[in-house]
């Protein structure tokens, strides 16, 4: 879906029609569908080659709006496959692929939101862990490391929308346990536990939001089993969880908040690395750390 005035309305739906058709192979059909909207036909084209295309159509946009910064493109996208076209009507794949765009689209705008989230995450944004830019620092590593561990463009999204909202539930737990300069009692971290299924009612209340739902409440699951609030161990978390607790955790350790001393980045790290196999997928760790190097090299080669 793209996003802009009705003024320059029919260039920008020129521009965005020859970048798809730069994308797209002969065999392929585009087609406008809506006012802002297209489709694309991908005949005989598996669900991995599709997300190649996705990704493919993303980096032509981006390619223009270097070059057109005075009228940019804003595409939102999504994509379904049919595995047995005859048992799955094109209208129904067509329908899930336009959910995955508004979902998409919903990342991508908070002026989608319920309205009622917007306030939720505005009383969070004011909390002091969440003003100095801890969402956002969320959404770069999660994106940098769900990349590199091969996650789907729809699950890119999801992890980025679970990085924005995963402690909504945070707004029913009392700031004198959300911000306690010292351990918490057991009946206290009761309390704070109950954050992830408080989020996970919130979300699922709200349609915008119910795609993250479950991930909301998985949040705080552990590879050995020992998290909650449903006890998974391993694989059985999801993979968005399993990233989102590597990175939670590490900016967590090297941030500034009113209950611990912030770390250094090579003592958060250490930390990381030690809980790998028990809190942490290890193999995830292993792509954390090739990440946290890369940044480091990058950095290095900036300041000379």
């Amino acid at each position: 879906m793209i996003q802009w005035g009705n003024k320059q309305g029919d260039e920008i739906l020129q521009a965005c029609a020859v970048v798809l058709k730069k994308v797209v192979r002969a065999s392929d059909i585009v087609a406008r569908i809506g006012g802002d909207e297209f489709a694309l036909i991908l005949p005989n084209t598996s669900e991995k080659d599709s997300e190649k295309i996705v990704r493919r159509i993303k980096a032509e946009v981006e390619k223009y709006n270097r070059e057109n910064k005075e009228l940019p493109l804003s595409v939102s996208i999504g994509s379904a496959t049919s595995r047995c076209p005859e048992l799955q009507p094109l209208v129904k794949i067509l329908k899930e692929a336009d959910n995955l765009m508004y979902r998409d689209k919903l990342y991508r705008s908070s002026s989608a939101r319920n309205q009622i989230v917007n306030a939720l995450l505005a009383a969070l944004s004011e909390r002091d862990y969440l003003a100095d830019g801890h969402a956002h620092r969320l959404q770069e590593l999660c994106k940098k490391l769900g990349q590199k561990a091969g996650l789907s463009p729809n699950q890119l999204t999801d992890l980025s929308l679970l990085a924005q909202v995963h402690d909504l539930g945070k707004v029913g737990i009392p700031d004198s346990i959300l911000f306690k300069k010292g351990p918490l009692t057991e009946s206290e971290w009761e309390i704070m536990r109950q954050h992830a299924e408080k989020g996970y009612r919130i979300a699922s209340s709200c349609p915008d939001l119910i795609s993250v739902a479950g991930l909301i409440l998985r949040h705080h699951e552990r590879w050995d089993g020992k998290g909650y609030p449903l006890g998974l161990k391993g694989e059985e978390i999801p993979i968005e969880c399993r990233i989102l607790a590597i990175v939670d955790s590490y900016d967590a350790m090297i941030d500034k908040r009113p209950y611990s001393i912030p770390k250094s980045k090579e003592e958060a790290l250490a930390e990381i690395k030690s809980c790998a196999g028990t809190q942490f997928d290890p193999q995830l760790v292993e792509l954390f750390i090739q990440i946290l190097e890369e940044d480091n090299r990058e950095n290095s080669i900036i300041k000379k």
